[in-house]
């Protein structure tokens, strides 16, 4: 009994290697067919020899033909095998690389600047964002180049350009004062590279300025939007959002800075703190400023400033307004490369 289920496994086997085999078999047979009809001579005619051996051929290449087909079938399935292997592979690989990447950009979410870094990561943030928040004491980087280089390159690229800026309320003598005091504090450090003495009067008039310089480029690009406000308080750090990052810098350009990339919590929380500082100050509307030359006169300057609400103090020269036309449009900047 035991051996009952065994002899249909062989005789299933025998079957299917005849199955297999069949031309071979065949070819065989035909082979010994003829062989005999040799040995007989005469025995069978030419033409039953003929046929017999066309018989054999015939097998021969149907086999042949079957083997070359499993042969070619092994060989799809071979090759279809290696290409999913390869597949499978490179999604492996892609998947590394990017998890690489992604792990990189984590470690560098959040940097300290130092430098000559600092401008070279401000230029970047430039290069494709098409709006920038600023916060600061009176915005001499802004004035100099952020503003310029970012109004230069959507007129080129024709697109709309957002700017968002917070400095110092150039009429408030209590903050340009508070702020005139902070950079003192560490204006004689080895650091310092301001060869001028910070005044109420210096920020005010350098406050003014990035107002001016705001309304002058507004003036130049129709597709730009600007949105100004006052603080009454003295800042000590500087804020400078793009759209992929945030770059926190002090007054003093030899002190290190801090990058804050786009997908980090801090770029968020430092953007509603940013919006909520702006609530609390005094908006100027600009869009509808009295319109200014290339090289604005001062009484030009001065009409503009009593069309947006912020009259410049009566007590200034034209030699002053001139000073604040001059730190709007030839500011120097603070970070060269």
């Amino acid at each position: 009994m035991a051996g009952g289920p065994e002899g249909p496994g062989r005789l299933e086997r025998l079957l299917n290697w005849i199955a297999r085999n069949f031309e071979l078999l065949l070819a065989v047979l035909g082979a010994i067919t003829v062989g005999v009809m040799d040995l007989f001579g005469d025995a069978l005619g030419d033409d039953a020899t003929a046929a017999a051996t066309v018989l054999v051929l015939g097998a021969i290449a149907a086999g042949s033909l079957r083997q070359r087909a499993r042969a070619d079938h092994l060989a799809d399935t071979v090759d279809g095998i290696q290409r999913a292997l390869e597949g499978m592979e490179a999604d492996r690989l892609a998947d590394a690389v990017d998890g690489t990447r992604r792990a990189l950009e984590g470690m560098e979410m959040v940097r300290s600047l130092t430098g000559s870094e600092i401008g070279a990561e401000l230029r970047t943030a430039r290069e494709r964002s098409d709006s920038w928040d600023f916060k600061g004491g009176t915005g001499t980087y802004l004035r100099a180049v952020t503003l310029p280089e970012c109004v230069a390159r959507a007129r080129g690229n024709r697109s709309n350009l957002t700017f968002t800026i917070e400095v110092v309320d150039p009429a408030d003598t209590r903050a340009c004062a508070a702020y005139a005091r902070f950079r003192r504090s560490y204006a004689s450090t080895a650091s310092s590279s301001d060869p001028q003495t910070w005044t109420a009067d210096r920020t005010s008039k350098e406050s003014y300025a990035t107002v001016l310089a705001a309304g002058w480029h507004l003036q130049r690009l129709p597709s730009m939007t600007v949105h100004l406000c006052l603080s009454s308080t003295a800042p000590t750090l500087r804020f400078d959002v793009s759209a992929s990052r945030l770059i926190i810098t002090q007054d003093d350009p030899a002190q290190p800075g801090l990058l804050v990339t786009r997908n980090h919590p801090l770029y968020r929380y430092y953007s509603v703190e940013l919006q909520q500082s702006r609530a609390q100050a005094r908006t100027i509307e600009l869009s509808q400023a009295r319109a200014l030359d290339a090289d604005p006169t001062a009484d030009q300057t001065r009409a503009f400033f009593e069309s947006v609400g912020l009259p410049l103090p009566t007590s200034y020269s034209d030699g002053e307004v001139r000073e604040i036309v001059d730190k709007a449009l030839r500011a120097e900047n603070p970070y060269p490369v």
